[in-house]
């Protein structure tokens, strides 16, 4: 039986390597770099220096699995190529993930290969390995700050809202298909979770106005993050949050910069930053800016355009805030650098690793409220060109029920 093992183990690499090619799913792959450790060092690893987008199934007519959520993983072309389209991708350009049990749910967040995930129906919330199909429970939606009471027996109206737009604060009752689907925004966290250390934060942007809440493992609920102003009218209304150097940065519709220390034991704490708002930082309901954390320590903030009837992006507006600077300065050129803004934790990345151009920026698609009315048209994903403005639409033909995700990580397996 041990030579037989022996003998396994010490196969042929274009046996094994036929035997990969037979492969339709990651999944498969994954457990067949499992069976043995000279199995796992002969076959390559998906590359984590490559930028994936994470594709919901119901964007492809057919699959060949039962009973199966199906995501495809693709590696994206460099701006101004042929316009990707699914079907004509190469098998070798996919790769499909089963993910358990995704009907009826929505991504709100990635990072280091992990997703967030929000049940619509159920209002639970949790993080989901998209390759290990680990899973962490996160606290449900009824647990948000603004949430005053959930009676899942009371039809309906299960959710006691408080009224932010009430001078009385007085409390709104509400349905929880219309809390559920449109409650949360997006969710980051600082760190990826392991068996041995589940030591996280995890942020939301959440509910009507766009607040922030943080959760820290083996709490109960979702906490404030304390940025109300005092009059019920003057909720901030924030655009963006990440996790940079130990903090947590938000900006708000206005541009105004936010900075809360996370090195304390009660949770965040901070408040606005000295930097003002850049003197030409677009305001609008045909705008949304987003910010990401740099190597050499800035911060950028992105202003995103969109056309005011398709709601298609046209152009990003970059500023850039240097470490211990006060004030932001305007920046025509990334360099060398791309940028990926979205539901995921926003990345600046070289673009050696990502095997394409730098001066781009990829995008996917935020506008959540106008996908809620079902328009198929509002999908908005692509690559602008800073070097000569261009915006590049990607998948533009293609529905979802729920937006992609980039999904990148130091190591995957």
């Amino acid at each position: 039986m041990g030579d037989d093992i022996d003998g396994w183990a010490n196969i042929h690499d274009d046996i094994l390597k036929e035997i990969v090619e037979h492969f339709y799913s990651y999944d498969d792959f994954i457990q067949l770099r499992l069976v043995c450790k000279q199995w796992s060092l002969k076959l390559p690893e998906i590359s984590s220096k490559i930028l994936w987008l994470l594709v919901p199934e119901e964007s492809s007519s057919t699959h060949i699995y039962e009973d199966e959520e199906i995501y495809h993983l693709m590696n994206l072309p460099i701006a101004g190529e042929v316009p990707l389209d699914i079907q004509s991708l190469d098998e070798d350009e996919i790769h499909h993930l089963k993910l358990p049990e995704m009907q009826n749910k929505l991504i709100r967040g990635s990072f280091g290969g992990w997703l967030i995930v929000l049940d619509i129906y159920q209002g639970s919330m949790y993080m989901l390995n998209a390759f290990t199909k680990v899973r962490l429970d996160l606290p449900p939606i009824s647990t948000f700050p603004d949430i005053v009471d959930y009676n899942p027996n009371n039809y309906g109206f299960e959710y006691t809202v408080w009224d932010w737009d009430d001078d009385n604060g007085d409390n709104l009752r509400i349905s929880s298909s219309f809390i559920n689907s449109g409650q949360v925004w997006k969710v980051i966290i600082n760190s990826c979770p392991s068996n041995d250390n589940e030591d996280f934060l995890a942020v939301a942007i959440y509910g009507p106005r766009c607040t922030l809440a943080f959760y820290k493992p083996n709490d109960k609920r979702w906490l404030d993050l304390l940025t109300r102003k005092p009059s019920f009218h003057d909720v901030i209304s924030f655009h963006d949050v990440i996790f940079f150097g130990e903090k947590i940065y938000a900006v708000d519709e206005g541009g105004q910069l936010y900075e809360f220390d996370t090195n304390t034991k009660s949770g965040p704490v901070g408040g606005i930053h000295e930097a003002k708002p850049p003197s030409d930082a677009a305001v609008g309901p045909y705008q949304l800016k987003y910010l990401v954390g740099c190597a050499n320590g800035s911060l950028l903030m992105l202003a995103r355009h969109f056309m005011p009837v398709s709601h298609w992006t046209y152009k990003f507006d970059i500023y850039e805030l240097k470490k211990n600077a006060k004030e932001w300065s305007r920046l025509d050129s990334l360099k060398n650098y791309a940028l990926m803004i979205g539901f995921n934790s926003s990345v600046q990345m070289l673009p050696a690793s990502l095997q394409t151009k730098g001066n781009q920026i990829y995008f996917t698609d935020n506008l959540i409220e106008l996908k809620s009315l079902d328009c198929a048209e509002y999908q908005d994903i692509g690559i602008f060109n800073l070097d000569d403005g261009s915006c590049q639409t990607l998948l533009d033909e293609e529905k979802f029920t729920c937006p992609p995700v980039w999904c990148y990580s130091s190591s995957f397996l």
